[in-house]
């Protein structure tokens, strides 16, 4: 589990352990599932994202994928950030991976092991609470599987921990009570809440990575704003494009779950664009307004 190597252009360390800057969400693809999976790692994603969800998620489609890219030997497991999340019944279809009669850390037991089972593999890169049990604070619920997933933390099971439709909050609680602090947020991410400012802004004081999903579809009206398109002109770019260079140029880890296969190209390349000015930045951040 220490032998991870990434390309370092394309990699964040948090704690000693290497992050993928990008990753390739996994949601609504249900039968395409195993294929554009298989395709995403083929173009060069190394950070999947995931869900032991039935209703929005094909988890074991992802895992088959995983495991024919390794058989094939597009990719190594230890280059692979494989990410995961336990999700309450309330937001689950009758398709559930635990008993939900059981208490809560047993649920969480067993729908990691489901997980790990899919995933084809002995371990997490990263496991995430999919979200509160209500929708203010937290409850006894998400205490009793945080301090299991702290458990499985310590096991060694899980490399990284955290959460995901978090409100502020919910994430300062987490972070001032929690044994083992979160490592990621992740959150849809609007422009016109400046890209999540205030969560991102208290992430970046506690040391927790935040990961924006829905980037592009949120956004939909923000992006086609002259503002935006005139800095991807300079750039020579897509506006997707920018958008993601933008996200990683503020520390944000950007979901993308293309299902084109050249999108799929085309995302990851927005590594390699150049640095934004601040200027420009700031357009971007404020598009919204």
């Amino acid at each position: 589990m220490d032998n991870t190597v990434y390309p370092l252009d394309r990699l964040i360390s948090h704690k000693g352990i290497g992050i993928p800057r990008f990753l390739y969400g996994t949601a609504w693809k249900e039968a395409q599932t195993e294929a554009l999976t298989y395709n995403a790692i083929k173009a060069g994603f190394l950070g999947i994202d995931t869900a032991n969800q039935r209703r929005h998620y094909f988890e074991a489609g992802v895992g088959n994928a995983v495991k024919q890219a390794i058989t094939e030997r597009w990719v190594q497991r230890p280059q692979l950030f494989l990410q995961s999340k336990f999700t309450f019944v309330s937001s689950q279809d009758d398709r559930l991976p635990y008993d939900p009669q059981a208490d809560f850390s047993t649920q969480v037991q067993q729908s990691f092991a489901s997980s790990l089972e899919h995933l084809h593999t002995d371990y997490l890169d990263s496991y995430i609470l999919h979200g509160p049990s209500t929708g203010q604070g937290l409850g006894d619920a998400d205490w009793e599987v945080w301090r299991e997933m702290e458990r499985l933390h310590k096991t060694g099971a899980v490399k990284l921990l955290g959460i995901s439709n978090v409100n502020i909050g919910q994430l300062q609680a987490l972070i001032s009570q929690a044994e083992i602090k979160p490592a990621f947020v992740q959150n849809r991410c609007y422009a016109r809440t400046q890209w999540d400012a205030k969560i991102r802004g208290l992430c970046q004081e506690h040391d927790v990575i935040y990961q924006g999903f829905s980037l592009l579809t949120a956004n939909a009206g923000e992006l086609q704003k002259p503002g935006i398109v005139k800095i991807a002109r300079r750039l020579g770019c897509t506006v997707p494009q920018l958008v993601f260079r933008f996200a990683m140029q503020l520390g944000m880890i950007p979901l993308t779950g293309t299902s084109n296969g050249q999108n799929m190209c085309d995302d990851l390349a927005s590594h390699d664009l150049p640095a934004l000015t601040q200027a420009e930045m700031d357009v971007i951040g404020r598009i919204a307004l």
